[in-house]
């Protein structure tokens, strides 16, 4: 084994650190161990090599690419475009077949076969009909709820013309699309053709790789994910502002502490639900505790911490020290983001460790299905039993539950926002637009996606996310980089006097809200995609996506699923940059099409840099390109026009 980090040389987080120390202590192993252990294949993080047939596996060299190459004759261009559209597909897959699973649970409930799940928000199911092109006047709910459900899931299977939802996007993005070829046409055949096109023989020409994968991320974006989130917010609650608690610090040594992990809010919505159910609290008080403490982790738990505010136990990288405090009685997963290692973690304590998904099971772990289009209750009930009737073996001394804990704010969904800016009737982004205009907000950020064990913990997100604000760039968020910054104190109102400029702590102050703005889980980045969308529609601003002044960022990416992400922002427009190399190899035709070629195809592009203040310097002055070809780039201040001023407007 390698030598181990310093526990201060791999987490910022005090709770995180805290469980840490006591592992190793206790001789457990965490992946920041293994990542320690293991040093990353040099020749696989540079998309140099090849095993895509059985004539190799190929391998280039990154000294002198074009000196050599594969069994098949395929460069060094090709390699490295397959490869990357590969992890495209699989991300776009990952977060499709999630939103194929919404698809199909709100099909039973449209159709009053599931009595576990209700519609709860009409006035979205209505707006949202109306997007997916299907006829709301004079229908009943259940008319339009089934018909939206069928509409759905045919954007997964149509074979021709474009995915409804681009219809969203501002015309000349359409457009831009249209011209590049890339406009998705339904969500599985996208995927399946970039898996043929990526196989031995078929696509060998690296630009057109890369488009086709846009292609595929577009379908992800504009498709599978956004239906995804809408659905879910007509089934669980359009998110709202709500107080929550984070880190660690919300388990309670009194009471049994379930976590649930994953990525489908169904089941932690009912889980939610059963854990006030009094027959449950009746069984937990049964064997000696005080009540049950449900506590989300990861996305899932994002999900509906923004809908409901229940406590968050941390993002990815504190999954095993949650399990380490030797408090939580059962974790339970479902898909994506689940790491096998878990499961050994668990029999180190007393947790059970118990999948709930036929998609993911792992060796070791206790399998109960849960299907939340039938049986859910059922299901529901044998998962928290399991947690109640383990709260008895704990053991005492294994015990230890850090005392850190942090408040926030978090539910800001694209109709929180509208509504925050504008109110019930005026509700718009034209007052954000303004105050870009007016050079008090420089652009808008969003920094998303996961957490690495090869990167410092949390330090990234938290370093690039100060630099942005301190030069007034207001910050969406997802995923566990939201609750980065959540346990670090800034998704409170409070935060944007301490941290933020003159300009955006002047907004945040008069609106009432944080300079950071939890929209939610992993999935719900589509939620970003339509704010910019509204920002291009509220005028002022460009005509196009990509002439906004808005950049984003994914500080410590580690899935196929943030590659998807970040090049359907890239394909949306946006200048996008990873903390975590992107695999290439400097200096070939490849790289340079990806880091700035495709600009000219796309609006937008990709960059790398793990600095995070050098990676904060890229943002801000693309940022301040953007304003300077808008013609904003000098701030403006508020003026009172009198009538002489008035007479010399020239309009």
């Amino acid at each position: 084994m390698g030598k181990l980090r310093e526990i201060d040389d791999i987490t910022v987080c005090e709770s995180t650190a805290e469980m840490l120390r006591k592992a190793r202590a206790e001789g457990v192993e965490t992946p920041f161990d293994r990542a320690d252990a293991m040093s990353p294949c040099p020749i696989g993080a540079q998309n140099a090599c090849c095993k895509h047939c059985a004539m190799g596996p190929c391998r280039l060299s990154s000294k002198a690419p074009y000196e050599k190459v594969g069994v098949c004759g395929a460069t060094i261009d090709t390699f490295q475009a397959r490869g990357f559209a590969r992890m495209v597909a699989a991300g776009t897959a990952a977060h499709s077949d999630h939103g194929r699973e919404m698809s199909e649970l709100f099909l039973t409930v449209a159709t009053g076969e599931n009595p576990d799940f209700e519609i709860k928000e009409p006035a979205k199911l209505v707006s949202f009909a109306t997007d997916m092109g299907v006829e709301t006047e004079g229908r009943s709910e259940r008319d339009v709820a089934v018909d939206l459900a069928h509409a759905c899931l045919a954007q997964f299977t149509q074979q021709h013309g474009h995915l409804k939802l681009f219809e969203r996007a501002p015309r000349k993005r359409f457009e831009k699309w249209q011209e590049a070829g890339v406009l998705s046409r339904g969500v599985d055949r996208e995927v399946v053709e970039m898996m043929h096109r990526t196989h031995m023989g078929v696509d060998q020409d690296y630009r057109n790789l890369t488009l086709g994968a846009a292609r595929c991320a577009l379908a992800d974006g504009w498709g599978g994910a956004m239906i995804s989130t809408e659905l879910s917010d007509i089934l669980f609650g359009v998110p709202r502002p709500v107080r929550a608690e984070i880190d660690l610090g919300v388990l309670k040594k009194d009471e049994v502490n379930i976590i649930v992990h994953g990525h489908e809010p169904q089941l932690l919505d009912l889980m939610c639900r059963l854990a006030e159910d009094p027959e449950m609290l009746a069984r937990a008080k049964a064997v000696g505790a005080a009540g049950i403490n449900l506590v989300g982790m990861c996305c899932s738990g994002n999900e509906q911490l923004i809908r409901r505010g229940i406590p968050h136990a941390g993002n990815f990288m504190q999954c095993d020290p949650a399990i380490v405090t030797g408090a939580v009685d059962a974790m339970m997963v479902d898909v994506q983001c689940i790491q096998q290692g878990l499961s050994k973690m668990a029999r180190c304590y007393h947790t059970k460790f118990i999948t709930t998904n036929y998609r993911c099971k792992i060796e070791g772990a206790e399998h109960i299905e849960f299907h939340g289009d039938h049986g859910a209750r059922e299901a529901g009930v044998k998962l928290i039993t399991a947690g109640i009737d383990n709260f008895p073996n704990r053991n005492p001394d294994k015990i230890q539950i850090p005392a850190h804990k942090q408040w926030m704010i978090g539910g800001f969904s694209h109709e929180t926002i509208n509504y925050m800016l504008g109110g019930s009737f005026r509700g718009s982004y034209t007052p954000l637009n303004e105050n870009i205009i007016n050079g008090r907000i420089r652009g808008v950020a969003g920094v998303v996606g996961c957490n690495n064990p090869r990167v410092k913990h949390d330090w990234v997100h938290i370093e690039l996310v100060k630099e942005l604000l301190k030069n007034d760039v207001l910050v969406v968020q997802t995923g566990c980089s939201a609750i980065a910054m959540a346990k670090a104190g800034f998704a409170t109102p409070e935060a944007a006097r301490t941290y933020c400029g003159p300009g955006l702590a002047e907004v945040c102050e008069a609106v009432g809200m944080p300079p950071v703005l939890h929209a939610g889980a992993c999935v719900d980045n589509s939620r970003i995609l339509v704010a910019l969308s509204e920002m291009v529609k509220a005028g002022g601003l460009g005509d196009d996506i990509s002439d906004l002044p808005v950049a984003g960022a994914a500080p410590e990416y580690m899935s196929e699923k943030a590659i998807a992400i970040g090049h359907y922002f890239v394909a949306s427009g946006v200048f996008t940059v990873f903390g975590v190399n992107v695999p290439h190899v400097e200096g070939t035709k490849w790289a340079e099409y990806l880091f700035d070629g495709i600009e000219k195809d796309l609006g937008g592009k990709w960059a790398v840099e793990p600095d995070p203040h050098k990676m904060a310097k890229l943002m801000i002055d693309h940022i301040n390109r953007k304003r300077e070809a808008l013609g904003i780039q000098e701030k403006r201040e508020r003026k009172l026009f009198d009538m002489e001023a008035r007479r010399e407007l020239k309009v």
